[in-house]
């Protein structure tokens, strides 16, 4: 978000592509994970559980259910309001409004993901010891790609294949 003006700032949030809208749903770790993860946040995901830290329900617990990207918005377990035609719903929570406490078991990629051992040291990866790939292979490979997704031209012996 470059601009300073308040309706370019509100276009660029409600145009915002899916890539960019999972970068709203950061959430602060509480002191264990913090710790034990050696992160401040992460994005919330269903199946984890967090602590409301602001509003009227601050301070409850609960397991995520259900997580709208679109609206980005978070549905805690446990937490709903009534209807005025008396029909109970979930109510939605802005992710930074949450707290994480624990992360869903399952979710063990996330895990490592954020314990990589590059991160865990503090250094960074030397630019020499990131491998590229040679530019002939590539070449090749864009060559021998192209052959077989059927380029512009036909192979010499296609009409003697075809007959």
């Amino acid at each position: 978000m470059d601009s300073k003006q308040p309706g370019k700032k509100r276009k660029s949030f409600f145009w915002a592509k899916m890539h960019t809208v999972q970068k709203f749903f950061g959430a602060h770790l509480n002191k264990e994970l913090r710790k034990s993860l050696k992160k401040r946040s992460l994005s919330v995901r269903k199946g984890d559980k967090v602590k409301i830290v602001r509003g009227k329900n601050s301070g409850k617990i609960g397991k995520i259910m259900q997580v709208n990207r679109k609206k980005v918005q978070v549905f805690v377990e446990g937490l709903t309001r009534k209807k005025s035609n008396g029909k109970e719903v979930f109510v939605p929570f802005h992710p930074s409004n949450l707290e994480i406490v624990e992360l869903a078991p399952a979710d063990k990629k996330r895990i490592v993901s954020t314990l990589a051992p590059a991160k865990e040291s503090g250094k960074k990866i030397p630019k020499k010891e990131i491998q590229k790939v040679p530019a002939e292979f590539a070449a090749g490979e864009r060559k021998q790609a192209s052959a077989t997704k059927g380029g512009t031209k036909a192979p010499a012996n296609f009409a003697a294949e075809v007959k």
